[in-house]
């Protein structure tokens, strides 16, 4: 027979070849031993087909010492066999069977090795350990797919494991988890309290497909420990628990009625309740702000008892010999559930022997006869009327009488309907009142002699209530001064003011003013001059809250607007109000917000003081929202912010967005880091800080982002990097930020980090493209351009950080414009003229006439303008700006301006 080549084999012992050959006699040769297969001679129908796989080795993993094996399949095949990592298995490693096809009566031949874990160790390097089944016939050969074998393990440690956090009812829950390193990779599932989640049965939770749980509303069950478990066929690892508590803000009940008033009769007071309990908080949740019972003075009429009238005069004395005297239950008339009168309402009396008068039966008798004659002489004159009519009727009338009207004459009524008019529709004309007599007590004055005197004073708008007496707000009796400050010393409200010198400033002032200032945070108090009373020395303070420390009861759509700023001490007296200035990030869009003004009472709860847009000129605050700046005005000290509440989904915030990256990069490894924040100097103030505490750079201009309330989750990815020099680690395609932490305002930091990862140590040129855009909203993109080991742009924390004022000024050092030229500039003005040109001309050249009913309330208007005016122009105030305007008033005390300070 001809002698068949097959293919060689190389060992992993040496370099020598050596050939397979297939004899006549039907022995194997291999690496020069004989083999027990014997090959078949095919079917000569079938002599020409190669072999194809019937059941191909498929990948397998090792768990722990237990080999496996692989198994192979062919027809049909004279001869099969395995070869691994492309050298071929020893003879003696395979278990061969052989059978036949009863279809085709093809030879089918079967093949096994066992992969021990000691095989799989042996190779070294990056290339994983496979194996493959290679099958001959009398035509030729085929290789089967490689099948790789794998040692599987899983590591103990869990990259990422979930944190604990406290969540408001129906908001969305974020539980991250990286699961350990392993092979195959690891399956992850969460337990809550141990008991396995299934989305599919309840779809308020979605796992995603980096392993996160995220419960998408809160529920008061969702409460519990969430643990996020790892497995694969070698071990199952969990991760520490994280505890979810789901608390719930309290809220009021409806007013219960009105209870009966105290007092059953004059002035008392009657009440009603709510309770916290709608809902009731829960597991920490805030309770409700403001009272929970309610009082009113209320008037009871009082019971009116009847009292009687004077007696009338007696009667004369009658024929039986009394007389009678009355009275009435008229003074006064019993009402009101009052009492009637007590005792006779009728009184009578025995007349004496003199006053009876003595009567002869005689003269009784005579007035009788003259009754009868008079009676009968009645009848007959009617008598003899009727007889005569009678006799007219039967008879006729004489021609010379024209009516018989003349006998009944006097006999007409005197209710006859009177004819109608033949002009009705003057019954419809409204009478004429204007000759109506009236009178008016008083001096009559023209018109134009009103309002030549018209004048405002300097003053008070009210002159002060005699006997000391205190004027009310608000309800509320103001307390001693001297007296709130030694309460206020033994309270708690002081315990929360940050402690660090950097963003709080501290000043003396007296009734000259001044100013306190929080260098590069935009925020300041102006304390305008006779604000303080004079004898009065205040030290006043102004700092930033943390808003991490602060958490202000936000509901609903509502969110932290500006930062929580407070100034102090509380209950200090003030003529005047000072005006608070600091930053928002809001679109100022009134109408798709709904904005108030907070602040919190001496209890540490917080009341809305304001809202913008339904300002009350006779309220202590007063607030000016400009597009970046609000501008408050009080005439009390405390703990203030802005929170807004959208009216719709086309509310947006500003938010900043800071990209840095390290200072020095040593490694193959570079991080940028890019932070969302509320576009709020002093959170920029914050993050410049803390970076350059961790030696990072700014490597990019900052960018600003409107964010609406959309409910959708701002995401974050990095695009077109030099793949051949740079790569991101990053699992995911993109970063995400949940909505509502960005929302809430509450936390100021929110960053992500991309690692990048360059290929060598000389790669320093970074060029790539981020984008940040809201789901299914609008979005930006960056293109970054720079050389991380030579960065020479001028962008650093001090090229931002450009505010170094004073933080404290006291007196006219704090104010542009003098002291003694204010006071005149507010004589001038203040006092209306015909012609307008007053305050309010002043008020409409410097764009503030919205504001003029405020403006209006005040004594001195123009001082109130003058106010406002320093807090806009502090920095770049131009008093020859301002004496223009004056001169367009047309006030000569516009050339005032240009003397010196040293002649003021």
């Amino acid at each position: 027979m001809p002698l068949h080549l097959g293919p060689f084999v190389r060992w992993r012992s040496g370099l020598v070849l050596t050939w397979i050959c297939l004899f006549s006699s039907g022995s194997t040769v291999i690496g020069g031993e004989h083999a027990a297969t014997v090959t078949h001679p095919l079917p000569a129908a079938f002599s020409d087909l190669l072999p194809h796989f019937l059941l191909e080795p498929d990948d397998v993993y090792i768990v722990k010492n237990k080999p496996v094996t692989l198994t192979c399949r062919s027809t049909p095949a004279t001869q099969i066999y395995f070869k691994c990592n492309s050298e071929w298995v020893h003879q003696d490693q395979h278990l061969i069977e052989h059978d036949v096809d009863p279809a085709t009566g093809l030879p089918v031949m079967q093949v096994k090795i066992d992969i021990s874990r000691q095989q799989v160790e042996k190779i070294f390097g990056l290339e994983d350990y496979w194996c493959q089944c290679v099958a001959w016939s009398t035509t030729g050969t085929q290789k089967s797919q490689k099948a790789y074998v794998r040692i599987a393990y899983l590591r103990k440690n869990f990259e990422e494991e979930p944190l604990g956090k406290e969540v408001a009812l129906d908001q969305e829950v974020l539980l991250r988890c990286h699961p350990p390193e392993g092979v195959p990779p690891a399956e992850v599932e969460w337990q809550r309290n141990e008991e396995l989640i299934d989305p599919k049965t309840d779809p308020n939770f979605f796992i995603t497909v980096d392993h996160n749980l995220i419960i998408k509303q809160a529920r008061l069950a969702d409460t519990g420990n969430y643990t996020c478990v790892a497995k694969n066929i070698v071990a199952r690892r969990k991760s520490s628990s994280a505890t979810v508590i789901v608390y719930v803000n309290g809220g009021w009940s409806t007013w219960a009625t009105w209870s009966a008033c105290s007092a059953i009769c004059g002035r008392g007071w009657q009440k009603r309740n709510r309770s916290c309990t709608n809902p009731t908080p829960l597991n920490g949740g805030t309770s409700c702000d403001g009272q929970s019972v309610q009082k009113s003075a209320c008037t009871a009429t009082c019971p009116v008892d009847g009292g009687w009238s004077e007696w009338s005069k007696w009667t004369p004395c009658g024929a039986d010999c009394i007389m009678w005297r009355s009275r009435e239950c008229t003074q006064p008339t019993p009402s009101t559930s009052g009492k009637d009168c007590q005792g006779l309402d009728l009184q009578s009396l025995n007349c004496t022997s003199e006053q009876c008068p003595q009567t002869a039966s005689g003269a009784e008798d005579v007035a009788l006869y003259v009754g009868i004659v008079a009676v009968a002489l009645c009848l007959t004159l009617l008598l003899i009327v009727l007889v005569l009519v009678y006799r007219r009727k039967k008879e006729g009338l004489d021609a010379d009488v024209a009516d018989s009207s003349i006998l009944t004459t006097g006999f007409q009524p005197m209710g006859i309907k009177p004819t109608k008019p033949e002009n009705s529709h003057l019954l419809t004309i409204q009478p004429d009142l204007t000759t109506t007599t009236t009178s008016y007590q008083g001096t009559l004055r023209s018109r134009h002699e009103i309002t030549g005197k018209f004048s405002l004073s300097n003053g008070p708008l009210l002159e002060p209530l005699p006997n000391g007496s205190h004027t009310l707000h608000n309800g509320k009796l103001p307390s001693d001064p001297n007296d709130f400050m030694n309460r206020l010393s033994s309270q708690t409200y002081f315990k929360t003011l940050p402690r660090d010198n950097v963003n709080t400033s501290y000043g003396t002032f007296n009734f000259l003013g001044g100013r306190l200032t929080l260098p590069n945070t935009g925020i300041s108090l102006l304390i305008p001059p006779e604000a303080i009373p004079r004898g009065k020395i205040y030290e006043i303070y102004l700092t930033i809250q943390k808003k991490e420390d602060m958490r202000l009861p936000l509901a609903g759509c509502q969110t932290l607007l500006s930062p929580v700023v407070s100034c102090g001490p509380p209950g200090v007296v003030l003529t005047r109000p000072v005006i608070l200035t600091m930053d928002h990030c809001s679109d100022a869009c009134l109408e798709n917000w709904a904005i108030r003004l907070k602040k919190q009472s001496y209890e540490g709860t917080w009341e809305d003081v304001l809202q913008l847009g339904e300002e009350v000129v006779s309220d202590p605050y007063y607030c000016q929202l400009e597009a970046e700046t609000c501008r408050v005005f009080t005439e009390q000290l405390g703990r203030f912010a802005l929170v807004g509440e959208s009216l719709s989904m086309a509310a947006a915030k500003r938010l900043k967005l800071l990209l840095f990256g390290p200072a020095y990069c040593s490694t193959l490894e570079y991080n940028i880091r890019i932070y969302c924040m509320d576009d709020t100097q002093d959170l920029l103030k914050e993050v410049m800080q803390m970076e350059r505490q961790m030696g990072g750079r700014l490597i990019d201009e900052p960018h600003v982002l409107l964010f609406k309330d959309s409910y959708h989750n701002l995401r974050l990815s990095i695009h077109d990097m030099p793949q051949a020099h740079w790569r991101s680690k990053l699992l995911t395609s993109y970063q995400e930020i949940p909505f509502y932490h960005i929302w809430s305002g509450s936390q100021q930091t929110l960053h992500c980090t991309f690692t990048l990862e360059r290929q060598s140590l000389s790669t320093c040129d970074l060029t790539c493209t981020l984008c940040v855009w809201q789901v299914e909203g609008e979005g930006q993109s960056f293109t970054l351009d720079f050389n991380i080991s030579k960065d020479i742009r001028p962008l650093d924390s001090d090229f931002l950080l450009m505010d170094n004022c004073t933080p404290a000024l006291a007196g006219p050092s704090a104010f542009q414009i003098p002291y003694l030229i204010r006071q005149k500039i507010c004589s001038s003005l203040d006092t209306p003229c015909p012609n307008g040109a007053d305050w309010r001309l002043l008020a409409q050249r410097l764009k503030l006439d919205r504001h003029m009913s405020f403006f209006a309330s005040k004594a001195s208007p123009t001082s109130v303008i003058l106010d406002l005016w320093e807090t806009q122009h502090f920095h770049s105030g131009n008093l020859n700006q301002l004496a223009a305007v004056m001169a367009e008033i047309g006030k000569q005390e516009a050339m005032i301006f240009l003397v010196s300070d040293g002649e003021c």
